[in-house]
């Protein structure tokens, strides 16, 4: 009993002049309420707004759908057909994969080039997009679908896609294949140079 007087009258020093909350009160005072966004949000707003002027090369405009089970494939002038065949049989490791699977058009017009684009920064060679596929022409699978292998042919990295096997998630994924940065290539030079002595 004299030990837990003595706790209680630690307590009690330790606590010293804290007082307790009034009855209703339990939260922090935010302030004011602001009723115009403050110059850091319209800087951030400014900048998202600049980020998907960006992008605004790969359109939304009219494509022409694709049918839901024949497959695609893209290849660049110079891109050998066993480097297609291996591609689609799944020969090259995915380095990364997007998943758009039930996202709406516009969000994924708004993540598929920074996805590009920061595998090709990582010298990613082999990358997967997972899509779906749809079993109607204008199921929204299929319409992400035909507007993927439209965007794909517009930038500058991909070298090639092509719809991958049923392991992998079939007609709905495709495998893209990016081209070597500069860095890349001068490491490879580099290599073969230490190669041949």
């Amino acid at each position: 009993m004299a030990q837990s007087a003595h706790d209680d009258k630690d307590f009690r020093a330790l606590m010293g002049d804290v007082k307790p909350l009034r009855s209703g009160v339990n939260r922090a005072d935010p302030g004011p309420h602001r009723s115009r966004p403050t110059e850091a949000q319209l800087a951030r707003r400014e900048s998202a707004q600049a980020d998907l002027g960006q992008d605004s090369f790969l359109s939304d405009d009219f494509v022409e759908l694709l049918p839901p089970f024949d497959p695609v494939e893209f290849r660049r002038d110079g891109i050998q057909q066993g480097v297609i065949d291996r591609l689609r049989h799944g020969g090259y490791a995915a380095q990364s994969r997007l998943h758009l699977l039930r996202r709406p058009l516009d969000e994924c017009r708004r993540a598929l080039p920074p996805f590009i684009h920061e595998a090709y920064a990582h010298d990613l060679r082999s990358v997967l997009i997972v899509h779906g596929r749809g079993s109607e022409i204008d199921s929204p699978a299929n319409v992400l679908r035909s507007y993927l292998a439209k965007w794909l042919a517009q930038f500058d990295q991909v070298q090639a896609y092509v719809s991958a096997q049923q392991a992998d998630g079939g007609l709905g994924a495709t495998w893209v294949m990016l081209r070597k940065s500069e860095r890349a290539k001068a490491d490879n030079r580099e290599r073969q140079q230490k190669r041949r002595g």
